[in-house]
């Protein structure tokens, strides 16, 4: 096996602990970890439903008040995930793989977003 990659969460204490365990098991293969931006209501029930992820209370915080205007869930959303990939790089994550769901757009917005953080 070359490398892990891990379904969408929300929350990255998830992930942390994720590694940490595999580390101890003397697992070293790179782990890429997934993001989904949610930019839309509908999504997240969605979205856990298919994956069995848990939603952190900040997140729904978030759906509760953004959730029933569209523009605004979708900058809410991707501002959420970019604030993730930006915990997760500061914490030595170095793969990050965004599920965007056939919208490049989602996924230009985030990468403009950490232009300057991200090693091209």
């Amino acid at each position: 096996m070359d490398f892990l990659t891990t379904q969408m969460f929300f929350d990255n204490n998830i992930l942390y602990n994720f590694l940490y365990r595999i580390r101890e098991q003397g697992i070293r293969v790179p782990v890429v970890a997934g993001i989904m931006p949610i930019t839309n209501k509908k999504q997240v029930a969605r979205s856990v439903a298919l994956s069995g992820a848990t939603i952190p209370q900040r997140f729904r915080t978030m759906v509760d008040r953004f959730g029933d205007n569209p523009d605004k869930m979708a900058q809410a959303g991707v501002i959420y995930a970019t604030e993730q990939i930006i915990d997760l790089i500061s914490n030595g994550v170095n793969h990050i793989h965004v599920y965007s769901m056939n919208k490049p757009e989602i996924a230009a917005g985030i990468q403009k977003s950490l232009s300057y953080i991200i090693d091209k």
